[in-house]
């Protein structure tokens, strides 16, 4: 490691559920496959909750764990066999690092690695099952990383990386949605993100559903024509409205509200498909056999896999995608308690909150 670095940082550890706490640690160095980066932001959001209330499956143990999964930042030193970036470069990341040597990683589908929290077999997920982004440095694989092209900033990069989830999912469908009418539901940081990459897919009429009029607004403010506000209007007749009556023929969630998904098939035409890309705080109850009759595909996908962030990058380096304009709570690292304060009792509607770790 360069000997410029200091030999600490600060960082956010996990003592326990609901117990994060800023503390000094080492500071990483890469291994021979890996990147050092110093943290310019990482996003935060309700899969954070889930990790701090001690209810998200395989991550380390209490008292030696960072989480944060959304992070950028600028490359400050690379592992002895790293050709592919140099310090100084600035880097978005995708959270999944596959094992690489399991059936699904060799056909891309690393966020369903078969050896899934394995480090021995060269599995990590950064901020879930390894050290993220709350801190002020951290560490990567080569092949999660992307260069971040001028003139976009560590903002964009957060919501770029969010951007790759709904590509991901799209990549499950086949990627070509051009013509279509496309619904999502849930304007938060991941459906308007979605929203987004289908008008830049060249989907013929996008459609975005929600409860926060905030939120619509927001989302009509980077460009989505088409917001219905369900509680003021039946959403499934505002959707067929907006498509000659025969509903969408693609649905997606990315909600996690446990009705959505028989919103979902009652406003999706015969022959369509619904994509779920939310998680959810329990089992959820929807007609199967409603889908069934109406020859509904279903798909899900997890994760941004599949190189969609490398995808993202090129979409928001073209203008195609605004990113930076979802941040709407910043906060430097010492203040993280407070930040998730906001996120968990929704103080000023946060859609997109961000923690800037590093210190000049």
């Amino acid at each position: 490691m360069p000997s410029q670095l200091p030999a600490t940082m600060r960082a956010a550890v996990l003592f326990g559920p609901g117990d994060l706490r800023v503390v000094d640690r080492d500071v990483p160095s890469p291994g021979p496959e890996e990147v050092l980066v110093r943290v310019a932001a990482c996003g935060a959001c309700g899969t954070d909750l889930k990790i701090l209330d001690g209810h998200f499956p395989q991550t380390p143990p209490y008292g030696q764990f960072t989480p944060g999964h959304e992070w950028t930042g600028t490359v400050v030193a690379v592992g002895s066999t790293v050709d592919e970036f140099a310090v100084g470069d600035h880097v978005c990341i995708e959270a999944h690092r596959g094992c690489g040597r399991c059936d699904n990683c060799i056909v891309g589908k690393y966020t369903a690695c078969l050896n899934y929290n394995n480090a021995a077999k060269g599995h990590r997920a950064t901020g879930m099952t390894a050290d993220g982004g709350f801190a002020e440095y951290a560490v990567h694989h080569v092949s999660a990383l992307y260069r971040m092209p001028a003139g976009l900033t560590p903002e964009d990069a957060v919501l770029i990386t969010t951007a790759g989830t709904s590509l991901y999912g799209l990549d499950h469908l086949g990627g070509y949605i051009a013509g279509e009418s496309v619904v999502i539901y849930g304007p938060g940081a991941v459906g308007i993100m979605a929203a987004q990459v289908c008008k830049a897919l060249g989907a013929d009429t996008v459609i975005l559903v929600g409860t926060r009029q905030s939120r619509l607004d927001r989302a009509r403010a980077v460009g989505i024509e088409h917001v219905i506000n369900s509680r003021e209007v039946d959403p499934i007749e505002a959707i067929k409205e907006l498509t000659g009556s025969e509903g969408a023929d693609l649905t997606i969630d990315a909600s996690g509200a446990p009705p959505i998904p028989q919103l979902c098939v009652e406003g999706t035409k015969r022959g369509g498909s619904i994509l779920f890309l939310a998680f959810y705080p329990g089992p959820v109850e929807f007609d199967l056999s409603a889908a069934i009759r109406k020859d509904i595909t279903l798909h899900t996908s997890r994760g941004e896999g599949g190189n969609n962030v490398k995808r993202a990058v090129s979409l928001a380096a073209h203008g195609a995608l605004h990113c930076k304009e979802l941040v709407s709570h910043r906060f430097g690292l010492e203040d993280i308690g407070e930040a998730f304060r906001v996120i968990r009792e929704r103080i000023d509607d946060p859609m997109k909150v961000v923690i800037t770790p590093y210190r000049e």
